[in-house]
């Protein structure tokens, strides 16, 4: 009979000094593997679809229209997800209470924060996203605490964000949108770290920490205006100080073996869109796969006609610009907002496709995913009934093939929901008042 191993056991050397042992299978399943429960939020701009009832052409409504034996009917624009019926859902009446108070342009800003977008203190704009909550506590199971990425870099600016990801201080956390970039980020690390690659880490750990005792005692000398900068400042240093840290603990952890081929690093958000979204998309599921994150943000397109993807429907060979579209009132128009909706489908359609391909021990990897696609708004500048879908989950107790329709339910509620399938047993988040009364969390 094998001898089970307790998992704090140690072996004892010379002089009394100790070592702990490398986790063992005889330590039992619960210590040797840890499942990865992860988190993926997809954003689109401008609302989807929702063609009116004169238009006559209800079919390409993204919400689901109709049921038969209890089960939706896929709307022609969400048709490509039809091969996931059981492991996707949509969400109706949901909103945040401070979108209705707030400039409409602000819905990506707000979307996974929920927050009154103001000014609560100095130098604060935003309040915490749902996918840095997530981040801060899977941060220390894998290499980068989370992915950011957008269709087009950096932060924008207040009222048309580049990015949706929001940190613990409310500030905006600037998106990656370059596929090598993300691609070095992510997987340029052999395990095998040279001498001269120590030494510059170590360099640079040591280079950090001074200046952060200098600049904490040059910060008790300042006025409060000036401490306010030296704050933000120290901010930054630190998260510089917790990447080193991490890059150190990581440095010796080969990556996993994964198959890169399908890649094209050379794809451009100036080129073919939907090669652009696929490769930034298997990106992630790469990610995914290897455990280098557990939380990813990819905001598809920008509010308002900003940003490249603004003409990406035009590329694909209808009419009007994305932004134009969305505010369409005649039949054309809305129809081909739709089938620019479709376009997007597809792409995620790929997407979840991967995931199912990937495999951790206890399934697929989008079985222990929640992925998240959505929108700040539904109708143009409407901030209620927002369209929301829910993927994957069904290792973390989400129970799929439904269209569940709230009664102008708080969108917060449901990411209070998504962080407690997630393992994350906190009371609330942002405004919500309790999880989600929804069959899709009922287990």
């Amino acid at each position: 009979m094998l001898r089970r191993i307790d998992r704090r056991a140690f072996l004892q050397g010379i002089g009394g000094a100790t070592l702990a042992l490398p986790v063992l299978e005889a330590m039992g399943d619960d210590v040797l593997v840890d499942i990865p429960r992860r988190f993926c939020a997809l954003y689109t701009a401008n609302g989807m679809s929702l063609p009116r009832p004169e238009h006559e052409i209800d079919e390409w409504s993204w919400f689901p229209r109709g049921e038969v034996d209890g089960q939706f009917t896929f709307g022609k624009s969400t048709e490509p997800l039809t091969d996931f019926r059981n492991a996707v859902s949509f969400l109706g009446g949901l909103h945040h209470p401070n979108g209705v108070k707030s400039d409409p342009h602000v819905c990506s800003d707000m979307w996974l924060t929920g927050a009154p977008l103001h000014n609560p203190l100095p130098g604060t704009y935003n309040s915490v996203g749902v996918d840095q909550v997530i981040a801060a506590h899977t941060k220390a199971r894998c290499r980068q605490a989370s992915l950011v990425l957008s269709i087009d870099a950096g932060t924008g600016f207040l009222s048309r964000t580049g990015t949706i990801s929001y940190g613990l201080d409310g500030r905006p956390i600037p998106a990656e949108n370059n596929p090598r970039h993300v691609f070095n980020r992510l997987f340029r690390v052999d395990g095998n770290t040279t001498n001269a690659d120590k030494a510059s880490l170590a360099r640079n750990m040591k280079l950090v920490d001074a200046v952060l005792e200098n600049a904490r005692d040059l910060q008790r000398q300042l006025g409060n205006s000036d401490r306010d900068r030296m704050d933000q400042y120290l901010t930054s240093l630190s998260d510089v100080e917790a990447q080193l840290d991490t890059a150190e603990r990581w440095s010796e952890v080969p990556l996993k073996s994964q198959d890169y081929s399908h890649l094209n690093l050379e794809a451009t958000n100036e080129g073919d869109p939907a090669e652009y979204y696929r490769n930034m998309f298997d990106l992630i599921a790469l990610a995914f796969d290897a455990d280098i994150t557990r939380s990813v943000t990819f905001m598809l397109n920008r509010e308002d006609g900003m940003g490249i993807s603004d003409t990406f429907p035009l590329k694909l060979g209808l009419t009007r610009t994305h932004h134009n579209l969305s505010h369409a009132g005649d039949k054309d128009g809305q129809l081909e907002f739709a089938k620019y909706d479709r376009f997007l489908c597809e792409q995620l359609a790929h997407f979840l496709r991967r995931l199912t391909e990937y495999r951790d021990r206890n399934g697929a990897v989008l079985d222990n995913t929640i992925v998240l696609f959505g929108s700040g708004a539904s109708t143009t500048h409407n901030p209620r009934n927002l369209p929301t879908m829910l993927a994957g989950g069904t290792n973390l107790g989400l129970t799929h093939g439904q269209y569940w329709r709230g009664d102008d339910a708080r969108l917060s509620n449901m990411y209070l929901s998504v962080l407690h399938a997630l393992g994350i047993e906190q009371a609330s988040f942002s405004d919500s008042t309790s999880t989600l009364s929804c069959p899709i969390f009922a287990s």
